[in-house]
């Protein structure tokens, strides 16, 4: 589903107008990566939650030579998927 086929489904659904859910969505996004840039977590029941997470440095392997190299400390953004989505979209686990 493309961003134009998920606002119009958001502006059918919810009675809006295409345009004020274009800009629904879009000040959503924005307010997601504001707060994970803070370093706040975001969460939406049953979709997820974004946060930040450090790495720390490791040493790794160049994979054409086999060669050792450090791969440095750094910030990453992760994403978990919500346990409701996942048994929605995958089926219950027996």
């Amino acid at each position: 589903m493309t961003k134009s086929q998920f606002v119009a489904k958001l502006a059918e659904q919810s009675g809006l107008s295409k345009k004020q859910a274009d800009t629904v969505l879009t000040e959503m996004v924005g307010m997601i990566i504001g707060a994970v840039k803070k370093g706040d977590s975001v969460k939406i029941p049953n979709l997820g939650a974004w946060k930040k997470r450090k790495t720390s440095a490791r040493m790794g392997r160049n994979p054409q030579t086999g060669e050792p190299i450090k791969i440095p400390a750094r910030v990453k953004v992760r994403f978990s998927v919500a346990k409701s989505f996942k048994e929605a979209v995958l089926g219950a686990k027996k």
